[in-house]
């Protein structure tokens, strides 16, 4: 399961608070989405959208990678420099 709260940071930005509980571990995360990557990516703004992004973003990392593997804290656009096969998934 994925749980994902978001909450405005600056300058048009998110900050996005994500727990996942698979395969009998969990893991906790900050993932920060910047204004740009939320334009790119996202159906729509504000924060539903954004936790839809973030959710969406955490399920295509977990078809790749445990939980533990993930990193901590990030910004999203990191992880098409990790997955470059991810800005085609999610561009809109």
């Amino acid at each position: 399961m994925i749980t994902v709260r978001a909450k405005p940071g600056e300058g048009g930005s998110w900050i996005s608070e994500v727990t996942v509980q698979a395969g009998g571990e969990s893991t906790r995360h900050a993932v920060s989405v910047s204004a740009d990557d939320l334009a790119r990516y996202a159906n729509g703004d504000g924060a539903a959208a954004v936790e839809d992004l973030v959710r969406r973003s955490f399920e295509f990392l977990l078809e790749r990678e445990p939980p533990r593997s993930i990193l901590r804290e990030f910004d999203l656009s990191v992880i098409r420099r990790y997955f470059p096969e991810y800005d085609q998934a999610f561009r809109r």
